[in-house]
């Protein structure tokens, strides 16, 4: 018996990513870093969870030889830094910016009909989940997830399983179920992790990212039920039992 639906964020939910893009280099512009991530450099940047970290990447691979200056201004530079992004990307949500992929909110809407529970993992900010949630879906988007794991409580990013192991517990619920929604490799490889099944809808930052292992790689979410869940659970569990 399906009864938990967990979702990934930026990617899963959302194309947030070309919005986050955006304000990275507004934020770089602003505290003027000379920096300006393509599209290509970010897709690649990716591949590293979180927007700290791939921002201390990239002064490294820039910078080689940097280091912590007086009692940490590079960690201090990076935290102004990701804090002018987060209210930069807000600000976008909060204007229409981003909205959600196609088939996420009728399946969110039709699992709380059936009493199947909805949870968020992710590695992003409380900040991001919260500006793109309320926009979609209200004021009162909280008290539609049983539980919400994220960066400031799961810390240690994706594809170690942190995240969903803390959700899991939360809800008190075990792995077999629950499905797992993810956009990316890193994602899939915590979810998978937790030995959660996994179905994938990738975008145009990770369609070429390896997704061996998925329960499913689908498009979006838009020929995707609840049933229909139900059905490729139990073809995996028969699939796995012939093995």
């Amino acid at each position: 018996m399906l009864k938990a639906l967990i979702f990934d964020v930026d990617g899963t939910l959302a194309d947030t990513e070309s919005v986050h893009l955006a304000a990275f280099n507004h934020a770089f512009a602003e505290e003027g870093m000379n920096w300006h991530w393509t599209t290509e450099q970010y897709t690649q940047l990716l591949e590293i969870s979180g927007g700290k970290e791939r921002m201390l990447h990239h002064w490294r691979s820039v910078q080689p030889d940097i280091k912590e200056l007086e009692g940490g201004a590079v960690l201090a530079t990076i935290n102004r830094l990701h804090e002018i992004k987060t209210a930069h990307y807000e600000t976008a949500v909060n204007g229409g910016a981003v909205s959600l992929r196609p088939g996420v909110l009728a399946l969110m809407d039709e699992a709380l009909k059936q009493g199947v529970g909805l949870a968020i993992a992710t590695t992003t900010s409380p900040v991001n989940i919260a500006a793109l949630l309320r926009h979609a879906i209200g004021s009162d988007w909280r008290t539609h997830f049983l539980a919400v794991g994220d960066a400031s409580s799961a810390p240690i990013k994706k594809p170690h399983p942190q995240v969903y192991l803390q959700v899991l517990g939360e809800m008190g619920l075990s792995a077999e179920d629950c499905v797992a929604f993810e956009d990316s490799a890193n994602g899939l490889r915590a979810a998978v992790a937790a030995h959660l099944a996994t179905v994938i809808t990738p975008n145009g930052f990770t369609r070429h990212h390896d997704f061996q292992g998925a329960l499913r790689v689908v498009p979006d979410l838009n020929a995707v039920s609840v049933s229909r869940l139900q059905e490729w659970l139990a073809a995996a569990t028969v699939h796995r039992a012939r093995a």
